[in-house]
């Protein structure tokens, strides 16, 4: 009967991608074209949920190491930091948890079957042209069924090669080196082969000792300092390269492009501090490879195809070998562990649209997804589960264009089937799960617009939460969501004054989550143990405002963020209140915002940018002192210049100071974050 399913299910596959093909031979549409930006002429199109966007420039300007880093800007976003160079970094959007947080590579998503997060502090900034969040979906059609399949959605957009008139090479040579002995070399090479064709190939080494001081600094019970020292971040080094290549082309009314990555990286996990442990043994050593394609072409004037396709290869090695001193011989403390863990994934998706009117498109999508995860785990008497997981999506999607009125519509059908080896595999699934957006614009000389939307969508349980040795459990439910969101933006361009634009957004949204699964280290960033809460309700308001302006030859511009959060554990147990019923779900701070300022002034850029996160809980208890965790703050500064050379050659030098105040604070309790620390940037490009 799986068997069955599964033929059926590649069958429908074959089947889009065979009427694709099939129609690709009629008459194509007249469009325009340019291999840069590779720019199709279409109907005019502007999304009802706007996304959060920082451009290349912006990122540029932020003081930022990586993704992570510059998503904190966004407002609704929180990002899980287990401090130091090596600990990993996880978003969380609204409430509703990193799983729920679909994060795209050009346009295919990046997997993760075996924990279902994706750490977002190997993903570097220099090849990044733009990085965006949107809250429930893309509003758009023309997608992949994934597209639609996630609570919150992170775009990374990388760059296109683009060519001045007469060039058919760019070369940019940048260094990084850090006060946390950081260094980090990169180069960017592209290549215009001809005018449909080009390519482009990076590489990136970063190495660290990740040492720096910290405050440390704990209360009792009674919420009395108990504890106040200084000390050293230990184990928390990382040495790691990156290489990737891109392949970019243009087709008659269409474009593809290919990509390679690989990612190599040997880190310490730097751990808890608690019990007066300062440094643990705990090693992770990661092999990240994929090869993906996309293909869009506009068919006929009604019809458009997209095609994607990508395998994806991980290698985890996971090594915890703590020792002390005792009798003047090494022993070994606590569990030791030395896993290795090997994941595949193979994807495949079609994308058709149809526009049946002017005013109202039609769009199905049907993806394929096959993960596979093996492991060799030493010293663990359980045998392995060895899980294989085969995932069909079947999006179905609307949109009306009615001039002041836009109205889209979508349901999506997830199929899964488990298949282990050992152990009790997971019941097979099938969901539907519908979502609507509406767009409604008051006034044709205003820009303002007005949206709100409704989705439903859950998540399945990763492979770690279903089959981990001791902690899996393959009968754990799926996390539903259900969101609602209302919601406005404004915008205006001047063209006297000193103000030259100014843009305002404004959400109010509420999220209900049931049989919600939390993930919480247990004295580690990799091992992870489950917890249902049951239900959870999260209620916030999200505010973004940007102004940018000039007084004379000097250009001005700030952003600021601001979000307002309230999530609260409603968990009961055989009809009775849990005693944390009611309570602000652990790490949910009340207010967080940004700014983010800055001036130039002819080639000199001095920017600014401050986060605050305020008060929260590390515990599901409010009323416990010491689950209570302060406020944190940081104020970063960076100062750029730019040098010509011979009018052909530009030399970029730059300063960053980051936490300027010196402040001390975990994001995470017992995972402190480094002080006051400086940066020095120095790029050369041809």
């Amino acid at each position: 009967m799986i068997g069955q399913f599964i033929w059926k299910m590649a069958w429908v596959a074959v089947c889009c991608l065979g009427l694709s093909l099939e129609i690709m031979a009629q008459s194509p549409l007249d469009s325009l074209y340019h291999l840069n930006e590779v720019v199709i002429t279409a109907k005019p199109f502007k999304e009802v949920i706007p996304a959060q966007r920082l451009n290349g420039v912006q990122l540029e300007r932020l003081n930022t190491h990586n993704v992570a880093d510059a998503l904190r800007y966004f407002s609704g976003v929180q990002i899980k930091d287990y401090g130091g160079m090596g600990g990993l970094k996880t978003v969380d959007v609204r409430n509703m948890g990193s799983h729920h947080v679909g994060v795209f590579y050009d346009g295919i998503q990046i997997g993760n079957a075996q924990n279902g997060v994706v750490d977002l502090g190997r993903f570097s900034l220099d090849d990044l042209e733009e990085l965006s969040l949107y809250n429930g979906q893309k509003s758009e059609i023309f997608q992949s069924a994934k597209d639609f399949a996630s609570a919150s959605a992170v775009y990374l957009k990388t760059k296109k090669p683009k060519f001045e008139k007469g060039k058919k090479t760019n070369l940019l040579v940048r260094y990084k080196a850090g006060s946390i002995q950081l260094i980090n070399p990169s180069i960017r090479l592209e290549q215009k082969l001809n005018d449909r064709l080009s390519l482009s190939l990076s590489g990136e080494y970063m190495k660290s000792d990740g040492q720096y001081k910290f405050r440390y600094r704990r209360l009792n019970q009674a919420g009395e300092v108990a504890y106040d020292t200084t000390a050293t971040r230990w184990n928390s080094d990382i040495e790691a390269y990156r290489i990737e290549a891109g392949v970019y082309g243009v087709v008659h009314n269409g474009y593809w492009q290919a990509k390679l990555y690989y990612y190599d990286s040997e880190r310490g996990l730097p751990g808890a501090i608690v019990k007066n442990i300062w440094q643990n043994g705990e090693r992770q050593g990661d092999k990240n490879f994929f090869a993906q394609a996309t293909f869009v072409k506009d068919v006929t004037p009604k019809y458009k195809l997209q095609l994607n396709g990508k395998f994806a290869y991980d290698y985890t090695h996971y090594l915890s070998r703590d020792t002390v001193q005792f009798l003047q011989e090494n022993v070994t403390k606590k569990m030791q562990f030395d896993n290795t863990y090997y994941q595949q994934d193979w994807y495949l998706s079609a994308v058709n649209m149809y526009s049946i009117l002017p005013v109202w498109d039609v769009s199905l999508s049907v993806d394929f997804q096959y993960n596979k995860l093996n492991a060799v785990m030493r010293g663990v008497g359980t045998p392995f589960t060895f899980p294989q997981r085969y995932t069909t999506w079947a999006a179905l999607a609307t949109a009306l264009n009615l001039g002041k009125w836009k109205l889209q519509a979508d349901v999506l059908g997830t199929f899964v089937i488990e298949k282990v080896r050992n152990n009790v595999e997971a019941p097979d699934k099938s969901e539907f799960s519908p979502a609507l957006i509406v767009g409604y614009k008051p006034f044709s000389n205003q820009d303002l617009n007005l949206r709100a939307f409704y989705k439903r969508i859950f998540r399945l349980p990763t492979f770690n939460d279903l089959y981990y040795a001791q902690i899996g459990f393959s009968q754990l439910n799926p996390e539903f969501t259900n969101q609602f969101n209302i919601g406005g933006s404004y915008q205006k361009t001047f063209k006297t004054g000193m103000i030259d634009r100014i843009a305002l957004q404004m959400d109010v949204y509420y999220a209900a989550i049931t049989d919600k699964i939390i993930a919480a280290p247990t004295g580690s960033s990799f091992r992870w143990m489950m917890t249902n809460m049951g239900k959870v309700e999260s209620k916030g308001v999200d505010v973004s405002t940007a102004v940018s302006g000039h007084v004379g030859l000097l250009k001005l511009h700030t952003n600021l963020a601001y979000s307002f959060t309230k999530a609260q554990d409603f968990t009961k147990i055989n009809g009775k209140k849990l005693s944390s019923y009611g309570d602000q779900i652990p790490y949910t701070p009340w207010h967080s915002g940004s700014v983010i300022a800055g001036a130039e002034y002819g080639t000199w850029a001095l920017n600014y940018s401050f986060i605050y996160v305020g008060e929260r809980y590390n515990g599901a208890v409010n009323n416990i002192p010491r689950n209570y965790v302060e406020p944190w703050y940081t104020h970063d500064f960076s100062l750029q210049k730019e040098f010509r050379i011979r009018s052909r050659y530009l030399l970029k030098a730059s300063v960053e100071m980051n936490n300027a105040l010196n402040q001390n604070y975990d994001v995470v309790l017992n995972y402190p974050m480094p002080g006051r620390n400086f940066r020095f940037v120095i790029g050369f490009s041809l």
